[in-house]
């Protein structure tokens, strides 16, 4: 049994609407979620196989960390998809640095985030204080190294430039990568 704490605002999503959501988790990642709505905790326990109720908690995690469920569940289709946190927080010195941080990784309008999630083929996410990644291991890669690189201070059209390298050498790899229909 693993225990997952979500935000408040996010439990809604999580459940789904008349429990949805919440069903399909159990049944795909064969667990049972107990979700205490009083303070964000969620229990999950494995009911099916272990090695699938292992992303679980991931699937849990992330939609508490502001993806939309499908994208969660996309951690199930393949045992190579990860899910990964940046903690924006840990690299800010002040709350102004981590507002400038996070704008900076956000763009203008939201197109950085945007070009991140075309040009890797991962889905990213900014919620609260961390930026979330779910994809094979070559797309949170570039995304976790672009994040980096903005983070240090990098400007924006070398991100870019690095990030349409990244995607023509994925591409040119062969490696399938989803584009984001969103």
């Amino acid at each position: 049994m693993k225990h997952v704490k979500i935000p408040q605002d996010r439990i809604g999503v999580l459940i789904g609407e008349g429990g949805e959501t919440m069903r399909e988790i159990e049944e795909r990642a064969e667990v049972r979620l107990d979700i205490d709505s009083e303070d964000g905790t969620v229990k999950v326990d494995t009911v099916g196989d272990p090695v699938t109720a292992l992303k679980g908690p991931d699937i849990v995690k992330a939609i508490g960390r502001g993806f939309a469920p499908e994208d969660a569940l996309a951690l199930l289709e393949d045992d190579m998809m990860l899910f990964e946190l940046i903690d924006i927080e840990a690299a800010s010195r002040n709350k102004n640095d981590f507002r400038r941080q996070k704008g900076r990784l956000i763009g203008e309008g939201g197109r950085t985030r945007e070009l991140m999630q075309e040009l890797s083929g991962a889905s990213v996410v900014i919620y609260g204080s961390t930026l979330g990644i779910i994809g094979g291991p070559e797309q949170v890669d570039a995304v976790r190294e672009a994040a980096e690189m903005l983070l240090d201070g990098a400007p924006h059209g070398s991100v870019y430039s690095f990030l349409e390298r990244k995607h023509n050498e994925m591409k040119h790899k062969g490696l399938e990568y989803h584009q984001f229909s969103g």
